[in-house]
């Protein structure tokens, strides 16, 4: 019996440890991503791919002859193709990726876009709930940018790549990440090439066409196109992407000639960064599979004209990342100089007239104007355009403009340039009157921009004039030049087009923080309009008499004209809205208590409060 006992031992022993086969306990959290996985989240195949490749007997093989495997897995034929042309997709990425052969990354785009033609029509094999869906979209989104990349420097080791068979073009490298420059800058942005040419396979390559001529965005040529896959986005409390088909880009423009042209040169700077989407579609997609020849259209499609397309006899939505646009657009622009420079230098010239859009002009859009205010600019106003282009159903209702003027310049003035830019863009755009859009305009200002807005959906009578001289204006001598300003400025009448206000913080009775401020330091940094200067001397010096009858012999600033108390601004704050305005009031206040005793630091509640108003947000 003894001698039995080491064996009995053992078999103790070993009924004790694992069985071969069973589970063991593992944090969720863990085992999801396992079978999240996928070839962009990670430098490795999912699990599905990895599964295919042990059940062929592939697995060691492709460690050691990707290429091998690859073409083998290419010829393969079998009765759940999807599996492997998903499969086929996320290795070719890997080893596309892992070894700076563009050809096999854009095989990857090819690959993930058949599975998805295929998956359409073996709906009962592939349901869209398998995840393989989604990530087969990531994978052409992702590997066609990479694919059609401008061409970056040769790898490091200065390996050179062999030339490509018949002639395609297949570039050196997609190993594109950029160290920084040494003064610590972000690199420059890396272009997409969305030009007709012939790109190299590993089994046989695509003709790329490319309809450039009709790149058109209002006015403008789209021209240089820049992936936006790669940027992270500072600044705006929310980064929009709508996950879909396509590759995301932002435009840059060039003007063409024509009538669209000039009016889009007048309005949308020329340093917006367009949102669009390119698509590549493929014809004969699974039979192009067999002989090795492709054929794909490059497709363009802008935010503001498409948010879907159809493709393999579905509808499927635009991959769409315009946040990132924005703030690419807004990532060292000479907007953000232009604040308190636009404050201290009053006669700095701005673009046109003041009045920017966003894009092209879209008839039976509701216009909404944002003023920005005191030593600001239309940056500022980011958060709002993101928001507002960015919720499809104010963004089909809505179309978003901006108002540029220096804020140091008599507010009267000021409110006559927007005045007249909201004449001047009604009647370009719609001479006829046949966009009722147009005459529902929303203006909405902050702070100064503000009291812009008010005077937009005011009727002066002679009250701000009688603030401003006991003697008539038509009794006064002066250039037809300046009197036609000062009747501009102080005798207006409503903007018939406006019919909502919004008010931001605005300082209907002027701000305490003005207040508190040694005016006449301020007058001396300021710089006001030569030309308005000019006009001013002209006048006391043509009408020696009228200084005694002025209210003051300066010509005023904003900030004179944003002191509590001042003529102007008891004038506006007793001035009636337009009967058919509808008006609105946000209002910010720092702590808690009385509400007529709170503030925002700049502005009190008793001020920015307007009485009458819609609706009041505290």
């Amino acid at each position: 019996m003894l001698r039995f006992l080491p064996l009995i031992v053992l078999l103790t022993m070993a009924s004790a440890c694992a069985t071969p086969v069973g589970v063991t306990r593992e944090d969720p959290k863990v085992l999801y991503r396992a079978f999240s996985k996928s070839v962009l989240s990670a430098d490795s195949a999912s699990a599905f791919t990895e599964q295919l490749l042990r059940r062929r007997g592939l697995d060691e093989a492709f460690e050691k002859d990707p290429e091998g495997v690859l073409a083998e897995l290419h010829r393969m034929r079998t009765s759940r193709d999807n599996e492997r042309l998903f499969a086929l997709a996320e290795l070719s990425f890997v080893h596309g990726r892992a070894h700076n052969k563009r050809e096999y990354v854009l095989a990857s785009a090819i690959y993930a876009y058949a599975f998805l033609a295929s998956t359409e029509r073996r709906a009962e094999l592939m349901p869209a709930a398998d995840p393989r869906v989604r990530w087969a979209v990531d994978i052409y989104n992702v590997a066609m940018t990479f694919a059609l990349l401008e061409s970056p420097p040769p790898p490091a080791n200065g390996a050179e790549p062999p030339p490509p068979a018949n002639g395609a073009e297949s570039p050196p490298s997609t190993n594109f990440a950029q160290p920084p420059p040494a003064n610590g800058a972000p690199p420059p942005p890396t272009e997409v090439l969305l030009t007709g040419r012939t790109l190299a396979l590993p089994f046989g390559q695509v003709e790329l066409e490319s309809p450039r001529e009709q790149f058109l965005w209002g006015g403008y040529r789209l021209t240089r196109f820049i992936p936006l896959f790669d940027y992270q986005v500072r600044g705006l409390r929310n980064r929009f992407r709508q996950p879909g088909i396509g590759l995301p880009l932002a435009a840059e423009v060039t003007p063409v000639e024509g009538p669209d042209a000039d009016r889009a040169r007048k309005r949308i700077p020329p340093r917006v960064k367009v949102p669009v989407t390119a698509f590549v579609r493929f014809e004969r997609i699974i039979e192009s599979l067999s002989d090795g020849r492709f054929r794909g259209v490059l497709e363009l499609h802008a935010l503001d004209e498409a948010t879907s397309i159809e493709a393999e006899g579905v509808v499927l939505p635009l991959e769409l990342d315009p946040s990132a646009a924005l703030a690419l657009g807004l990532e060292g622009a000479p907007v953000w100089d232009s604040e308190l420079a636009g404050f201290l230098r009053a006669g700095r010239s701005i673009f046109g007239d003041g009045l920017i859009m966003m894009h092209p002009y879209r008839r039976g859009r509701i216009p909404v104007v944002l003023v920005h205010g005191t030593a600001s600019s239309p940056a500022r106003w980011a958060d709002i355009v993101n928001e507002i282009q960015n919720d499809p159903a104010l963004r089909t209702k809505f179309q978003v403009w901006l108002f540029m003027y220096n804020t140091s310049n008599p507010i009267l003035f000021s409110a006559d340039r927007l005045r007249t830019a909201l004449h001047t863009v009604i009647t370009d755009l719609d001479p006829d009157g046949h966009d009722p859009a147009l005459r529902r305009m929303v203006v909405m200002g902050h702070s100064q921009g503000g009291m812009l807005t008010r005077l937009m959906v005011t009727d002066s009578g002679n009250r701000f004039w009688a603030n401003a001289s006991s003697v008539p204006l038509e009794d006064l001598k002066m250039t037809a030049q300046t009197r036609d300003l000062l009747q501009r400025a102080m005798f207006f009448k409503p903007v018939p087009s406006v019919k909502r206000v919004v008010f931001l913080a605005t300082p209907h009775q002027g701000s305490f923080r003005v207040g508190s401020l040694a005016i006449s330091a301020v007058r001396q940094l300021v710089t006001l309009p030569l030309s308005l200067v000019k006009d001013f001397r002209d006048l006391l010096q043509r009408n020696p008499d009228l200084a005694r009858h002025l209210a003051g012999r300066h010509l005023p600033t904003a900030v004179d004209n944003m002191q509590p108390g001042n003529p102007f601004v008891r004038t506006l704050s007793n001035s009636p809205l337009a009967p058919d305005v509808t008006a609105h009031s946000i209002v910010a206040v720092q702590g808690k208590g009385d509400l007529l005793g709170l503030n925002d630091g700049v502005v009190a509640y008793r001020s920015a409060h307007l009485q009458g108003v819609e609706s009041e947000k505290i």
